[in-house]
């Protein structure tokens, strides 16, 4: 299998090549990485949160927008559609790298997750990444700056001047977008999770609303928790048959039923005593080849009407 690093990084260069039309910034930091703002002092856009997700997904995923509605309001919906899911959502757009160092705090996804490896999921997908640059998407509500591009390439092992480093806040259009690109993740990381084997996820096609951009980090985190398991929908083509399909769609609807924030609010924002279940899409199709064809879950136009002010 070709680097995803080597993949993601065209689509670096392209980000690049059109900063000043995709209204974000780009940066090199003393040490030569490379920090790209996709919303922190600058204004983004959809466009720029596209492109952002296909570089999370290392370009094997195709993600698109279009007009759709919700709570019966004209809302933009982002369709992600990928017929290699192991690789592009699991091995690389999956947020599975937690930065924490010189008081920054990050979540970091992107096919730079690949060249360490050390996850589960990458020896359960028999997958890890060779390549001499890093691309690693970090999810946090500053810009990374030096310390945590020598961290990067220390973990990774290149050269400082080979890290680049696109930074999104959630509380941005860009970060709307990219959450709202994560339906097609969330269902086949919840999958794998219930145990199946993630080489026989063959395709996914998910959709999900752009939440409304928040004016700070807590609630638009909570909007988008909100668009994904209330408002997602997803699709999987799968080689078998399994006895958890129907564990696949949030739990929100049965146990809550009520906007992200406040479900947060009861649990003083402490994510972990939250079930797992929680996290999930709102309504999912399994179709098993050459077998039956399941749907469960719902999405909740009510709820997420409220949620988003409609």
């Amino acid at each position: 299998m070709e680097s995803l690093n080597r993949m993601a990084l065209e689509l670096i260069e392209e980000a690049i090549e059109f900063a000043d039309e995709l209204s974000i910034a780009v940066a090199e930091l003393d040490n030569g990485a490379t920090v790209l703002d996709f919303g922190h002092d600058v204004a983004g856009g959809i466009e720029a949160g596209l492109l952002l997700a296909e570089i999370q997904t290392a370009g094997l995923a195709t993600i698109q927008n279009r007009l759709g509605t919700v709570a019966g309001a004209p809302v933009p919906q982002i369709d992600c559609t990928t017929d290699r899911p192991a690789l592009a959502l699991l091995c690389a757009q999956k947020a599975g790298w937690e930065l924490a160092l010189d008081g920054f705090e990050g979540l970091a996804s992107g096919p730079g997750r690949a060249l360490l490896a050390e996850e589960e999921i990458f020896a359960r997908v028999g997958y890890a990444d060779e390549f001499d640059f890093v691309v690693l998407a970090v999810g946090s509500d500053e810009l990374p700056g030096e310390a945590v591009a020598e961290h990067v390439a220390d973990r990774t092992g290149v050269e400082p001047n080979a890290v680049f480093l696109p930074s999104v806040p959630s509380a941005s259009l860009v970060g709307s977008v990219t959450a709202a690109a994560r339906a097609a993740e969330l269902a086949t990381v919840r999958l794998a999770d219930l145990g199946y084997d993630p080489l026989d996820i063959r395709s996914v096609s998910a959709n999900a609303p752009v939440a409304p951009v928040a004016s700070e980090e807590a609630t638009a985190i909570a909007l988008a928790n909100d668009a994904l398991v209330y408002g997602s929908e997803v699709h999987l083509t799968v080689d078998g048959e399994f006895g958890r399909f129907d564990e696949l769609t949030s739990v929100a609807n049965d146990e809550y039923e009520a906007p992200f924030e406040e479900i947060l609010d009861g649990v003083d924002w402490d994510f972990a005593a939250l079930p797992d279940g929680l996290f999930a899409p709102a309504q999912v199709t399994v179709d098993v080849q050459g077998g039956a064809t399941h749907a469960f879950g719902k999405t909740n136009d009510d709820v997420l009407g409220d949620a988003f002010g409609l």
